[in-house]
C-alpha cells in the first residue's frame, strides 16, 4: 500500500523550471505550473477518456474552446473542468504570471507522458473532424461560485462532483473555522483523498503521524491509509479537497442535510450509517 505524501510549498517532481508533478497515480495526476504572460499551453486537443481540470492560484488563464476557438478567461480562485471530447487549449493572457493546479482524472499516465518529453502515447489527440463536443459543456466556476455546503463550523463550495466529471473527480473549496475538530480517523477503500492548503495551517493525521501543512502545501492520501484533518488554531483555514474518483461529496451533502435539520449534535450512529453508503470507513476516534 502506498503511503501518504506531504509536499511543502514548491515541492514536487520537477519536469521543467515551471512545472512540477505533485502526484502521479492511476486515479489522478496533479501538476502545479507557472506561466509567464503570453505563455501558451499545448496545441488544441481533446481527451477521450478523462477530464482535464484547472484551479487558478494566481493570475489569469484564457481557455480556447471548441471548434470555433471560443475564448473564456478565468482569474485567481476560479475552477474549470473540461469534459472528454471538448477541443481545448489555454494560455496566460497577462499581465501577471499565472500559477495553477492541473488535474487529470483518471490519470491515464499523464505523469509518464510528461517525463517522456511528450513522446509516449497518451490520451490526447488532435481535434476530430466533427469538432468534438460543444464548448458550452465546459464548467467554469468563478470565485465563490459552486454548490454550497455547511456542516457545523465548516463551509464548503462543491466546484465539481462525480456526476459532472465521469465520476472521476470531485473538488471542493473548504473553509474550516477556528477550533474545527475534524472527522473521525478514517480511510477510503478506492478513493485518493488530497488537500491543497490555500490559507492558514492545516493539521493532518497521516498514517499515525501528526503534521502541520502551511499554505501552499499539498497532502495526498492513497486508498487504505488512516487519516483525518483539523484546525485547532484561532484562525480560519481555507483549502481545496480533491478526491478521485468522486462520490464522497454526496456523503457530505447528506450529512449536512441531517445536521441542518437537527437542533443539537448530530447522532454519530446516524452519520456512520450515511457514511457506510460511501467510500468512508471509520478507523478510530478523533485524534487529540
Amino acid at each position: 500500500m502506498d503511503k501518504p505524501l506531504l509536499f511543502t510549498p514548491g515541492e514536487g517532481e520537477a519536469i521543467r523550471d515551471n512545472l512540477r508533478i505533485k502526484v502521479g497515480r492511476p486515479e489522478i495526476v496533479v501538476t502545479e505550473s507557472l506561466y509567464e504572460p503570453g505563455m501558451r499551453g499545448p496545441d488544441a486537443h481533446i481527451h477521450r477518456h478523462h477530464v482535464d481540470a484547472f484551479w487558478i492560484l494566481e493570475g489569469r488563464l484564457a481557455f480556447v474552446l471548441g471548434p470555433r476557438g471560443d475564448e473564456m478567461e478565468a482569474g485567481a480562485r476560479s475552477f474549470a473542468v473540461v469534459p472528454p471530447d471538448v477541443v481545448h487549449t489555454f494560455y496566460n493572457p497577462g499581465p501577471d504570471d499565472a500559477r495553477f493546479l492541473n488535474f487529470h482524472a483518471p490519470g491515464m499516465g499523464f505523469d509518464t507522458y510528461l517525463r517522456s518529453g511528450y513522446r509516449i502515447p497518451y490520451d490526447q489527440v488532435d481535434p476530430p473532424p466533427d469538432g468534438g463536443r460543444p464548448a458550452n459543456e465546459v464548467i467554469v466556476r468563478p470565485p465563490g461560485e459552486g454548490e454550497p455546503l455547511t456542516l457545523g463550523p465548516t463551509e464548503a463550495s462543491i466546484k465539481v462532483g462525480g456526476h459532472d466529471a465521469l465520476g472521476s473527480l470531485a473538488v471542493m473549496e473548504v473553509a474550516l473555522g477556528p477550533g474545527f475538530r475534524g472527522p473521525v480517523l478514517h480511510r477510503h477503500r478506492a478513493m485518493v483523498d488530497s488537500f491543497y492548503v490555500l490559507k492558514g495551517i492545516l493539521t493532518l493525521h497521516l498514517d499515525g503521524r501528526k503534521v502541520e501543512a502551511p499554505a501552499g502545501s499539498y497532502a495526498v492520501v492513497p486508498p487504505g491509509n488512516d487519516h483525518t484533518f483539523s484546525n485547532p488554531r484561532g484562525e480560519p483555514v481555507r483549502l481545496l479537497n480533491v478526491m478521485a474518483p468522486g462520490g464522497l461529496e454526496q456523503y457530505l451533502k447528506e450529512a449536512a442535510a441531517v445536521a441542518a435539520g437537527s437542533s443539537g449534535p448530530t447522532d454519530p450512529e446516524l452519520l456512520a450509517r450515511i457514511a457506510s453508503k460511501y467510500d468512508f470507513v471509520a478507523a478510530g476516534p478523533q485524534p487529540s
